[in-house]
C-alpha cells in the first residue's frame, strides 16, 4: 500500500501540493487536516484513546476523530470517511470553523495544520477499529477543560490546542 498523501496549502488554505504524510511530519509543513467533536444529547463528548501502534501519541486521549483530507474530497467527506474508518458509525457533520496550528511532538515530528473543526452529533456506541482506537468514552465538556489542566499528558498536543478553540466557540455560539 503506497503511504498517504496529505495536502499541502498557503495560510489561505489553497493546495500547493502534495506530500507523504510522514514528510509531511518530518519536515513541519502545513497541510490540511481536520478534527471531529462527536456530542450526545447530554451535551457530551466522545473521545477516543489512541491505539498502541500508533507511530506518534499512542495511548493519549484526543477528539472524537482526526486525520487528514485526500485530493479531491471535501472537508465534510472526508470527515464522514474518517468517522466510519475508526468510529464505525455516519452522522451528519458541520464544519465550524478553521485554524493554523504548529505542535511538535517528543519523537522529532511536528503537526503543521490548518484545521476543519467539525461537529456531529450521536447518541450510540461506536464500533472501533482497534487498529487506530484503543478505548473510547463520553465526557461533559467542563470535564475535560478540568482534567485537561490536572492530567495534561493523558491527551494529544494536538487536542489541547482544538479543545481550546472548540470550547471558545462553543462559548461564543451559545444561544
Amino acid at each position: 500500500m503506497t503511504e498517504e498523501k496529505v495536502i499541502l496549502v498557503n495560510e489561505k488554505d489553497e493546495q500547493i501540493g502534495l506530500m507523504p504524510k510522514l514528510e509531511a511530519h518530518e519536515k513541519a509543513q502545513l497541510h490540511r487536516a481536520f478534527s471531529i467533536f462527536i456530542l450526545n444529547s447530554k451535551n457530551e463528548v466522545m473521545l477516543q484513546q489512541r491505539a498502541s501502534e500508533k507511530y506518534h501519541s499512542p495511548l493519549l486521549w484526543t477528539n472524537t476523530c482526526c486525520s487528514h483530507q485526500r485530493e479531491g474530497e471535501t472537508n465534510i467527506q472526508a470527515g464522514n470517511r474518517r468517522l466510519r474508518e475508526e468510529m464505525g458509525f455516519s452522522t451528519e457533520l458541520k464544519e465550524l470553523f478553521s485554524f493554523i496550528y504548529k505542535a511538535p511532538f517528543d519523537n522529532g515530528l511536528t503537526e503543521h495544520e490548518l484545521d476543519h473543526v467539525m461537529i456531529g452529533y450521536f447518541d450510540g456506541e461506536p464500533v472501533i477499529n482497534p487498529e487506530e482506537v484503543e478505548s473510547w468514552k463520553w465526557m461533559n465538556i467542563d470535564e475535560i477543560k478540568e482534567d485537561m489542566q490536572r492530567n495534561p499528558t493523558i491527551y494529544t498536543v494536538w487536542f489541547k490546542i482544538i479543545f481550546d478553540e472548540f470550547y471558545h466557540f462553543l462559548e461564543e455560539h451559545k444561544n
